[in-house]
């Protein structure tokens, strides 16, 4: 996959942003079962209880959108200790498969009119081993992700994040983003920005793990109107038929 953080500076066409954890691949995969459990375990691991490691687990994923987020402000850990033993100890490669579908349908997309970027709050090993399974890593230009050899990082949904994505894409326009997340939360902060055209990716009824915490998916009536809610990327063509080849 070609990775990269620029791009020219008149380019006025269109950026897919793609969230990849549990919207590139369905949650029935359970990765967030088991990414909910390696979590919890390196909580204990800090010298926590069962109890206080849940109730740490769920305050930060709500607090700041990622649980790292929270243990490296306030625990002062090495984040990429924590994403060895966490996100690089997932057995992905028993979990995913080659996906020839989303495949098709990242390489339908007209890149005349639209650059198709990745936009995750994973570290970058993570992400790219997701789409190198999943067999769509030649279909991404461009990857914007957590960068936890830094202390200072952001993620979704903190607006430095996206702004962060915006300048390493070189767009001005932000109405040219399109953008798709399995996070009702990150969509909304997206829209707050003035970011384009979101969608937000609901596998009603799936199981999944937020902040520790198993639930149902579940479509959340409060999502803006302007937002559109798919549960199979497929439906990607007809929300948005103009980027895709005739």
């Amino acid at each position: 996959m070609t990775v990269r953080s620029t791009e020219s500076q008149n380019d006025d066409r269109y950026v897919v942003w793609l969230d990849i954890d549990n919207t590139l691949y369905s949650a029935s995969a359970k990765i967030s079962q088991a990414m909910g459990e390696r979590i919890h375990a390196y909580f204990v691991g800090l010298g926590h209880t069962d109890e206080e490691a849940s109730v740490l687990h769920h305050r930060y994923y709500t607090q700041y959108g990622l649980a790292l987020r929270g243990l490296v402000r306030h625990h002062d850990i090495d984040a990429l200790d924590f994403d060895r033993k966490c996100d690089g100890s997932l057995p992905l490669e028993e979990m995913l498969k080659p996906d020839p579908k989303l495949r098709n349908l990242l390489q339908d997309i007209d890149r005349s009119k639209a650059r198709v970027w990745g936009l995750t709050n994973a570290y970058k090993t993570h992400a790219e081993r997701v789409l190198r399974i999943l067999g769509v890593d030649d279909q991404i230009e461009g990857l914007v992700f957590c960068d936890y050899a830094n202390s200072d990082f952001f993620c979704k949904p903190e607006p430095e994040f996206f702004h962060d994505a915006l300048k390493r894409a070189n767009i001005i326009d932000t109405s040219k983003c399109l953008f798709i997340d399995d996070s009702k939360t990150n969509v909304e902060a997206a829209r707050k920005l003035g970011w384009g055209r979101c969608v937000h990716f609901c596998e009603h009824g799936m199981q999944a793990v937020e902040g520790g915490k198993e639930k149902m998916i579940a479509q959340d009536g409060t999502i803006p109107d302007d937002v559109v809610v798919i549960s199979k990327l497929e439906e990607l063509r007809t929300v948005w038929p103009d980027i895709f080849k005739a």
